[in-house]
């Protein structure tokens, strides 16, 4: 429900010139994503001992078994809930006193693990930990931890700086018109920003049923609001909600030849996203009278129920989605999938999804005929190469393809994307070059069977699937050929620097189902953009980040205004504390 919090508002607004001090006046941030670090790949987990034995075989045999017991591999996607529960059965181990970690940014876009032990010199010398037992804030957010049994408190606060010169290319009467999203005055051209942010509060648990299996549940809230010219409104808004609200079991065992099985089970509101995003990510949504546009706090669907298992190198699960969508565009729609990953040696990743909607209000649109997702059926590969070890030089290559049809009408989409790159480690700041081409098929009105790919729930970052920081607001992942060129430096372990160009092109002249400003395309060319991004790890806990973005129109967008517009520049820039 909607509440009005004036100190929620104060605070906003002392926080924006704080944010704005991180970026230049007008230039540009993401497509409304800054949660950068979980649920993307971990590319490396490395173990280090922080008072290590002198007996080098103990060393050897404590990081085996914490890597056996954490059961957190290359691949799997990151999640800093899980990775505190996984350490609950490490710091089980007798010789194991104590665990951290930290995260820094991977050379492909993922991110490694840095996780350090602390030796026990005596197992007798263990004792509770947290602040209940031992009445001590220093422990922090740690309520309670002892024999397998884990609470944790979780309290992130996230404070954005946001504005825009020339959004919507000055022209929200065309680009906007009908848009559910508007109230108010929507940005348009000239400059304008805002401010935004959230506090996101809950607590988090895991305990023992037997030695094999661990129950665990988790609660959290969120408070956002937004102050200022926003893209959509100039109305100043203020939300509180549940978020997460979940319960599973987990469990599994390692056999005396080292083969490990793995299993979980979960129910409830949380958060799910499916390979790199290409078909989900987005699960919940953010702005209108939830307000934080773009720091897009909210992650977790209405009801998720997920089941897994992996066996060593393979995983293979099955789960029932219903996203949260904002009750003005809600489309009611229920997904059901089941997806296998497996690890092939050192140097290729495979996997494979089937995705089925029964029931949705979404509809597609054509000159003549209106059609329901329901009944979509989505069937997906992926594909990652990387012959070199994770943190070294060496090529990589990613892709995935997928196929669209229904069972209530005749359809064929299509969507794909191939991307090659290099990293050249041993170079002065790390830097991984890449190129990207991405197609998504659009409408050809000649043929009798509808063909518009059907974006589903994609999304994620700017160098996700969140496809120019700009152009994805007008353009998103349907009816869309993109060509992407990436470099990554890495100045020091903690920062990384992302600057992208981008091309793009429509697939159909055809766009019903997209921008109501550009329904009937009068050339495929749809623009270019050129952006920057810059990420500050400065601890665990704390990040900064911002980013800036220049977006120039194509000939389609000049035709639909009548004029060629300047182009549209916008500049973002945030401080995230997370526990």
């Amino acid at each position: 429900m909607a509440v009005t919090l004036p100190i929620m508002r104060l605070a906003l607004v002392l926080a924006a010139p704080i944010c704005a001090s991180l970026t230049p006046a007008i230039a540009q941030g993401v497509g409304g994503i800054v949660d950068i670090d979980e649920n993307v790949r971990i590319e490396q987990v490395r173990i280090a001992i922080q008072n290590p034995s002198g007996d080098s075989a103990i060393n050897g045999r404590v990081i085996d078994a914490v890597r056996r017991t954490l059961g957190v591999f290359p691949g799997d996607l990151f999640s800093r809930t899980r990775v505190d529960f996984a350490l609950v059965s490490v710091r089980r181990q007798p010789l194991v006193a104590a665990t951290d970690y930290s995260v820094d940014p991977g050379a492909s876009g993922g991110v490694n693990i840095n996780l350090r032990i602390t030796l026990a010199t005596s197992a007798l010398g263990k004792k509770p930990g947290g602040m209940l037992p031992n009445g001590s804030l220093r422990d922090f957010p740690v309520l309670y931890d002892w024999e397998g049994t884990y609470v944790k408190l979780r309290l992130e606060a996230l404070s954005m700086y946001y504005g825009n010169n020339n959004a919507w290319y000055g022209r929200p009467d065309v680009f906007l018109k009908g848009n559910p999203l508007v109230a108010g005055t929507p940005a348009g051209s000239g400059y304008s920003h805002w401010a935004e942010g959230f506090i996101h509060a809950g607590i988090y648990g895991i305990t023992p049923i037997t030695d094999n299996l661990n129950a665990y549940a988790g609660f959290s809230s969120i408070q956002s609001g937004s102050v200022g010219q926003e893209l959509f409104t100039d109305l100043s808004r203020s939300y509180f909600g549940v978020e997460d609200a979940f319960v599973g079991l987990v469990g599994g065992r390692t056999g005396d030849v080292g083969d490990r099985l793995i299993f979980n089970a979960s129910v409830g509101r949380q958060r799910f996203t499916l390979g790199d995003g290409f078909l989900i990510m987005n699960t919940a949504q953010n702005g209108e009278m939830r307000a934080a546009l773009q720091s897009n706090p909210r992650w977790s669907a209405d009801l998720l129920g997920l089941a897994q298992v992996r066996y060593n190198n393979v995983k293979a699960e099955v789960f029932y989605l219903k996203p949260d969508e904002l009750p003005v565009v809600d489309s009611e729609t229920a997904l059901v999938g089941a997806n296998v990953e497996a690890k092939l040696g050192q140097a290729f990743d495979l996997a494979g999804s089937y995705l089925y909607v029964p029931e949705s209000k979404f509809s597609y649109f054509t000159t003549t005929q209106t059609f329901s997702r329901q009944g979509l059926r989505v069937w997906d590969a992926r594909l990652r190469w990387q012959p070199n070890p994770a943190g070294t030089s060496g090529v990589f290559w990613s892709s995935e393809a997928a196929v669209q049809t229904n069972e209530h009408f005749p359809m064929l989409a299509t969507a794909f994307y191939g991307e090659l790159g290099y990293s050249f480690a041993e170079l002065p700041w790390s830097p991984t070059i890449s190129y990207r081409y991405a197609q998504f098929s659009g409408d050809n009105p000649t043929t009798s069977r509808f063909e518009r790919w059907d974006p589903l729930y994609s999304g994620g970052t700017g160098e996700q699937w969140v496809q120019g920081l700009n152009h994805f607001k007008l353009f998103q992942d349907s009816n869309l050929v993109s060509h992407r060129f990436q470099l990554r430096l890495r100045p020091s372990a903690n920062v990384e620097l992302v600057p992208q160009f981008w091309m793009f092109r429509a697939d159909s002249l055809a766009n019903l189902g997209g921008n109501p400003g550009l329904s009937f395309l009068g050339s495929n060319a749809l623009g270019s953009e050129i952006n920057l991004t810059a990420k500050w790890f400065v601890s665990r806990n704390v990040m900064l980040q911002g980013h800036v973005a220049a977006t120039f129109p194509g000939e389609a967008v000049v035709q639909a205004l009548g004029q060629k517009p300047g182009p549209w520049l916008s500049t973002m820039g945030f401080l995230r504390i997370a526990y």
